[in-house]
């Protein structure tokens, strides 16, 4: 049966492999190309060589949406993840109710991304109204904790499940030792329990960061990218360099951007499994 199975398998991979090749790789080697070219459609492309590269860092809206992204992704880590790990502690406390407020804190998580921004985008704006602030679209400071709020509603229920996940596989006899020991529940947290969920925070860790990078639906519906491209984090950079703009010259320097998008993603992407399978080693 192994050696049927072994013989026939090529057969049964080859529409998802052919799949794979027609709907990611052609793609992605013909958008390689185009971003040494200037051009409007796919078949009037002149190549000009590594110029788009070249006018990207001079490019003060993608240097400022960089630095923005950045910026966004630190607090988004820091908050995020301290906040769904408490929540996470809380809800392995074996009380009463546990479940729901486990699905309460999730459920954010399966909303739309443009359905979140513009939702949040009506709150903030009725709060600035109420405290007689500027609208979220004319104010960077709302737009720029406008977006960490929204980015921890929907992401703190989803990284507090794989907190519970990493506490629950915590074994009782290392915490009954502990507290043999006399450690208090700060000491056993710290030396107990952190330890043992190190590969879960790493992991959630890089999840939040590669989020932060990538996100776009919410940045659009919330601020788009408003005032004057302050806002504007790197995904939304490209795409409004890439459609906004009239002009051969743009669609080049949107489709390099995206290159170098797509190779800041896969390198953080590798650096997370390769700091996940070291802490497997460790273990």
């Amino acid at each position: 049966m192994e050696k049927a199975v072994k013989r026939y398998a090529p057969i049964f991979v080859l529409p998802t492999f052919l799949a794979f090749v027609i709907g990611f790789i052609l793609p992605f080697i013909e958008g390689l190309y185009l971003s040494f070219c200037q051009f409007t459609t796919v078949k009037d492309a002149k190549f000009i060589g590594i110029g788009n590269y070249q006018r990207i860092f001079t490019d003060s809206t993608f240097t400022n949406s960089f630095k923005f992204t950045v910026l966004f992704a630190v607090a988004s880590i820091v908050l995020i993840n301290v906040i769904a790990f408490i929540l996470a502690l809380l809800l392995t406390r074996k009380l009463k109710g546990t479940n729901i407020f486990r699905t309460i804190f999730f459920m954010p998580n399966l909303i739309g991304g443009i359905v979140l921004g513009y939702i949040w985008q009506i709150l903030i704006n009725c709060v600035l109204s109420i405290v007689g602030k500027p609208l979220l679209a004319l104010n960077t400071s709302a737009g720029y904790w406008g977006l960490i709020i929204l980015m921890c509603w929907q992401q703190i229920g989803y990284m507090m499940i794989i907190y519970i996940a990493g506490l629950q596989n915590v074994s009782d006899d290392l915490i009954e030792a502990a507290q043999i020991d006399g450690a208090t529940w700060w000491k056993t947290l710290w030396k107990v329990k952190l330890p043992m969920v190190m590969p879960s925070i790493t992991i959630c860790v890089f999840l939040t960061l590669t989020n932060s990078f990538k996100l776009f639906d919410q940045n659009l519906a919330l601020t788009g990218g408003d005032p004057n491209h302050f806002t504007e984090m790197l995904a939304l950079n490209i795409y409004q360099t890439f459609y906004a703009r009239a002009g051969a010259q743009w669609k080049g320097l949107g489709q390099a951007k995206a290159v170098l998008f797509c190779v800041l993603v896969i390198a953080i992407s590798m650096i997370q499994l390769k700091a996940t399978r070291s802490r497997e080693v460790q273990q």
